[in-house]
């Protein structure tokens, strides 16, 4: 039921809940949650009634980034270049398509918050997590490169936190995520959690509809995330990274659970 459908969108009035829903995956971003993703944010964009979307992840992760499986391919080579950089293009629209958004959007982070899931929460505009909470940019352990989260790592944490954070590439726990600036607040638990979120969205919903749009296109007009051809340059990198054999090497370490040649 995961695989049919891979994110989960409900509605409590004003408030959407957008749960990534593939949890033998630790909600590993696929090309069909990819795809779910692209039409809830069309559909959000336009709409005045919804004031608040909630992204979240099933069975205790929020999401572990893109899904190798679907990186490595038989393709030629030509085809898969093409098709990572339009998947990478793809992806970084996608991250500032939730920035823009009219409603105000908070990220409630457990378990894996790793690569694209990173982006997610960089991306919107609240980022509240459990203490089981762990964070990471591992591309470069991979042989990708951290293209179209880059940006918003360094919006939110500033540049010396998200250089040491994508060249370290290590696994963070969410004390140290609160401290550099990656998440606004964290919780104890699971429920505190839950308990942090439904007053965050409380206090969101005392806002005025308008007030809080026009809020966030002034936030938006404080500057753009990156230079106009960043993500381009972004998709070119990470589609020459993910045709190399650096990234055959990294993500067969990766599925082998042991370390790149690399790495000794």
């Amino acid at each position: 039921m995961a695989e049919e459908t891979p994110l989960l969108v409900t509605r409590e009035g004003p408030v959407v809940r957008a749960t990534m829903n593939r949890p033998e995956r630790r909600n590993a971003l696929s090309m069909a949650m990819g795809e779910a993703w692209d039409r809830l944010l069309a559909e959000l964009a336009t709409d005045r009634s919804a004031r608040v979307l909630v992204i979240a992840g099933a069975g205790g992760h929020f999401c572990a980034g893109l899904d190798l499986t679907e990186v490595a391919s038989d393709e030629a080579p030509e085809q898969k270049l093409a098709r990572q950089q339009a998947r990478n293009r793809r992806t970084g629209a996608r991250f500032a398509d939730i920035a823009a958004l009219p409603q105000v959007v908070i990220a409630a982070i457990e378990g894996s918050c790793h690569a694209g899931g990173l982006g997610f929460a960089c991306a919107a505009d609240i980022a509240l997590a459990a203490g089981n909470a762990r964070f990471a940019a591992p591309e470069v352990r991979r042989g990708l490169v951290p293209a179209q989260i880059l940006p918003w790592l360094v919006r939110r944490m500033g540049r010396p936190a998200a250089t040491r954070l994508v060249l370290e590439a290590t696994v963070i726990d969410a004390a140290e995520a609160g401290r550099i600036g990656v998440v606004h607040q964290v919780l104890p638990d699971a429920a505190g959690l839950a308990a942090q979120l439904e007053a965050t969205i409380a206090a969101v919903l005392e806002g005025a509809p308008g007030a809080l749009a026009e809020t966030k296109g002034l936030l938006a007009a404080l500057g753009p995330i990156a230079p106009e051809a960043y993500a381009e340059a972004g998709a070119a990198a990470f589609a020459r990274t993910a045709s190399s054999e650096e990234a055959q090497e990294g993500i067969a370490a990766f599925k082998a659970k042991r370390k790149p040649r690399w790495a000794g």
